[in-house]
């Protein structure tokens, strides 16, 4: 059931979020520590048995050098430098088995999967730790460290789904001018981010993104992640003002006011995870071009196998010549803006 505004009122919806003053000189700062303490990409091949696509045990430098773990997936005997996917994983997972999420380079694309650094034990494993600052706080990771943008999680989650473009960009089979980033709920949020910070990125799908226009999502779902905020709040009484201004720097809404790049979205309108005006204010207040896929009949789970299938065309439509071109069949119920 519906939760949220009406679907009338979504479409105006621009969100309460702030936007603060030192945003931009923040993240710069951020990104060109991480790149200074950088060192160069490991990538080891891995033996799984497919015959057509080979896969490899990716590391590389994210925030402050801490290393970071994803595979990268390509088309078995490709000899040209590839088309490109960076994908940023929902909340609780991480990247995974070798063998899981094979559609992107079945497809043609070199794709790679990020790990997120202190999950992978809820739904997907992982295989990166986070050896941030932490401090008190509600189990998850969406209070770790909130006290301050500095030391809070996302300030570090984010950094790596930036360094993991920069990582790919280097890469040989990897085509440096055609790189997207891809995500859903909380991986929709950091592709998001990488969109806005990350150079060379040509196009951004952010299915159901999470982390967007928070301070009205954390009071209109009672649904974790948000639902750790709010417990956080209920112990710490006095804490508000700190914590909002915090999570201000990690919001996708700001984010997507600073994302340039063509993005395709998706909302589900009885999402009680990811409240539907979050997606609305972010793609509201996207800098770029933005096409918007409406289910409303579907909760967190959104399009499914639809969502990734119009994602495809997406993103051929902007890293595939168009001679290459291959344009499923099926409905979309899309808004372009």
């Amino acid at each position: 059931m519906y939760t949220d505004l009406s679907e009338d009122q979504l479409r105006d919806h621009r969100g309460v979020v702030s936007d603060p003053g030192d945003f931009d000189d923040f993240w710069a700062g951020t990104l060109a520590e991480a790149r200074a303490a950088g060192w160069p990409v490991r990538i080891e091949p891995v033996t799984t048995g497919l015959t057509s696509i080979d896969v490899f045990d990716v590391t590389f430098a994210g925030f402050a050098g801490h290393p970071v773990r994803a595979w990268l997936r390509v088309p078995r005997g490709a000899d040209t430098a590839l088309p490109t996917l960076v994908q940023y994983v929902g909340y609780g997972g991480g990247r995974g088995h070798p063998l899981e999420n094979l559609l992107w380079a079945s497809a043609g694309f070199a794709h790679l999967q990020m790990d997120t650094r202190g999950q992978g034990s809820g739904w997907s494993r992982g295989a990166t730790g986070d050896p941030g600052v932490a401090g008190p706080e509600v189990p998850g990771v969406m209070t770790r460290g909130i006290a301050d943008p500095h030391t809070y999680y996302y300030r570090r989650l984010i950094t790596d789904a930036v360094r993991a473009v920069d990582a790919v960009r280097g890469l040989p089979m990897v085509d440096p001018t055609r790189v997207a980033v891809f995500g859903q709920s909380q991986g929709g949020g950091l592709a998001l981010a990488a969109g806005a910070l990350a150079p060379g990125v040509r196009a951004v799908v952010a299915l159901v993104p999470f982390l967007c226009d928070i301070p009205r999502s954390v009071v209109v779902t009672d649904a974790r992640p948000f639902r750790e905020i709010r417990d956080y709040l209920a112990v710490h009484r006095g804490a508000e003002d700190q914590v909002f201004t915090t999570l201000a720097y990690v919001d996708g809404v700001n984010f997507a006011r600073r994302c340039q790049r063509p993005a395709r979205y998706s909302v589900a309108l009885m999402d009680d995870i990811v409240p539907p005006s979050g997606v609305y204010a972010a793609v509201n207040a996207h800098a770029g071009p933005t096409e918007l896929a409406v289910w409303r009949y579907n909760g967190h789970e959104a399009g499914g196998i639809d969502d990734d299938e119009a994602a495809l065309r997406f993103l051929r439509g902007h890293l595939v010549d168009d001679a290459e071109m291959v344009r499923p069949v099926g409905a979309d119920p899309v808004v372009a803006r």
